[in-house]
C-alpha cells in the first residue's frame, strides 16, 4: 500500500468509510495533483502549489472504493470556485428534479427542503418556485453568502449533527433533505446520515445524487476521481451502511449527469414506502460487474494506461502539424485529466469557461490561463480539447460555427474521438 504523504494538510485514513474495516486492496494511483479546484490569480502565481496522491483503495470487507488520503476540506472548500449556475444543462437537470422529488415524495408546500452542499441554491431555487420553504447548508462561505443575499437561506457550514439539530429549531423537521454530488465529498459520512436522520420528518426522504462506480469503469471515466471526491459509491455497500444507522434504501436509478451517476432515496427503517426492487437489481448488476472484486479495479487501471498512450498520441500529432492548441471548460475533473495525460501549457496556450468565477485565474498547478469563452471567436485557434467533454456534445452544438469555419473539437473522454468541419 503507497505510504502516506507527510503534510499537515493531509492525512492517511486507516478504516472504511462505510464498515470500519482496515483490510484494504490498492487498486489505481493517478499522478499526484493540487485541489482540483485550486484556481490562482495571477498575483499567486509565484507560490508553489502541493500535490497529495491519488490512489484508490478497496475495502475488502464491504467492497466499498475508496480514497484514504484525506486533504483538509477547509483546504479544499474555503475559497471553492465552482457553481451550478452558470451550466444551463445542470439548471434544467435540477429544474426537472425538482418536480421529480415533488411528485414522488414531498407533501404540500411550504414543506420544508434542505440541501446539503447547496452551493448557489440552484437546485434550492426551483423549490423555493413551488413554494416550499428552501434552506442550503454549504462551506464556502462566499458562495453560500451570494445564495443568501439571492433569496435562499444559506448556512456557511460542514453539514454535521449538530448544524441539522440548529435547522431544526429554526425552521421545524425537514420533508426532504438532498445532497447532491456531495455525499461522496465528506470523510465522516457516519456524522452526516446521522445528521440527516435527527433532521427528517417522520415521512422524510433523504435523496443523494452520487457519480457511480459503474459508470465510473465501464467508461474509463477516471477523470472524476480527485481529492474531493473521497468515496465512489455503488449500491451493495450502502445498503448495510444505511441498515447500521435505522435507515434503509428504497430506491435507486441511474442517471446520466457527470457522465453516470446514480440517484438514491432513504427513509427511515419500517417507514410507509416499499423498497421498488431498483436497489435489488443495482446490487446485481455491480456483482456481474465484477465491482466486488479488486481485480476489476486493478483492470480499469490498466485501461486508463491505454487511453493516456492514445491520447498522447493524439496530442503530439496536433503539435506535430503545429496546430495551435486552446482548452474548453475547467471543471474539477480537468485537472486529474490534465496531470494524468501530462497536457499543460506546453500543449493548451489557454483555456475558455463560462464561469465568471474561473476566469482570468490560473488552473491548478499547471497555471493555464482561463479566459472567456470570447477568447476562443478572436484567437481562433486550430484545435480546442473539451476538458468538461460531459457536455461535449451541448458545447460543440453551441459554437456549430467555429466548427463548420474549420475548428476542430477534441473530445478525450470516454475515447478519444475528433469532432471537425466535416
Amino acid at each position: 500500500m503507497p505510504g502516506a504523504p507527510v503534510t499537515p494538510l493531509c492525512r492517511r485514513r486507516e478504516t472504511c468509510r462505510l464498515c470500519g474495516a482496515r483490510d484494504f486492496a490498492h487498486v489505481l494511483s493517478l499522478a499526484p495533483t493540487p485541489p482540483a479546484n485550486a484556481f490562482v490569480p495571477a498575483e499567486r502565481l509565484h507560490i508553489p502549489q502541493p500535490v497529495f496522491p491519488l490512489d484508490l483503495f478497496f475495502c475488502r470487507a464491504c467492497t466499498h472504493v475508496q480514497l484514504l488520503d484525506v486533504v483538509d476540506p477547509g483546504y479544499l472548500f474555503a475559497d471553492y470556485v465552482y457553481v451550478s449556475g452558470t451550466s444551463r444543462v445542470f439548471i434544467e437537470h435540477f429544474r426537472r428534479y425538482a418536480e421529480t422529488m415533488i411528485r414522488e415524495y414531498l407533501p404540500t408546500a411550504p414543506a420544508l427542503v434542505v440541501d446539503i452542499g447547496s452551493n448557489d441554491g440552484t437546485l434550492l431555487r426551483a423549490f423555493a418556485a413551488q413554494g416550499y420553504t428552501a434552506v442550503g447548508v454549504d462551506p464556502a462561505q462566499d458562495i453560500a453568502e451570494r445564495a443568501t443575499a439571492s433569496g435562499i437561506p444559506t448556512l456557511a457550514a460542514f453539514f454535521t449533527p449538530e448544524v441539522a439539530a440548529r435547522l431544526r429549531d429554526r425552521y421545524g423537521p425537514a420533508s426532504l433533505v438532498t445532497a447532491n454530488n456531495v455525499f461522496a465529498h465528506a470523510d465522516d459520512l457516519d456524522a452526516i446520515v446521522e445528521g440527516v436522520k435527527a433532521l427528517l420528518a417522520p415521512g422524510g426522504v433523504f435523496v443523494f445524487e452520487v457519480s457511480y462506480l459503474a459508470d465510473v469503469v465501464e467508461k474509463t471515466l477516471f477523470d472524476t476521481i480527485y481529492h474531493e471526491h473521497l468515496a465512489y459509491h455503488t449500491v451493495g455497500p450502502l445498503v448495510g451502511f444505511f441498515e447500521r444507522h435505522g435507515l434503509e434504501l428504497v430506491r435507486t436509478e441511474r442517471i446520466d449527469t457527470h457522465g453516470g451517476s446514480i440517484r438514491c432515496a432513504a427513509q427511515r427503517t419500517g417507514a410507509a414506502r416499499n423498497p421498488d426492487g431498483s436497489v435489488t437489481r443495482a446490487v446485481a448488476l455491480e456483482r456481474s460487474a465484477g465491482l466486488d472484486r479488486p481485480t476489476t479495479l486493478v483492470q480499469f487501471s490498466r485501461r486508463i494506461d491505454a487511453l493516456r498512450q492514445r491520447f498522447r498520441d493524439l496530442v503530439k500529432d496536433l503539435k506535430a502539424r503545429e496546430h495551435t492548441v486552446a482548452g474548453f471548460g475547467a471543471p474539477a475533473k480537468a485537472t486529474t485529466l490534465m496531470y494524468h495525460f501530462g497536457i499543460g501549457p506546453e500543449t493548451i496556450a489557454f483555456i475558455v469557461d463560462d464561469s465568471p468565477l474561473k476566469q482570468h485565474l490560473f488552473t491548478p498547478g499547471l497555471h493555464v490561463p482561463v479566459l472567456p469563452v470570447d477568447e476562443l471567436y478572436r484567437r481562433r485557434p486550430d484545435d480546442v480539447i473539451v476538458l468538461a467533454w460531459n457536455f461535449a456534445d451541448s458545447i460543440v452544438a453551441a459554437h456549430d460555427g467555429l466548427r463548420r469555419s474549420g475548428m476542430r473539437f477534441v473530445i478525450p473522454l470516454p475515447a478519444p474521438r475528433i469532432v471537425g468541419p466535416s
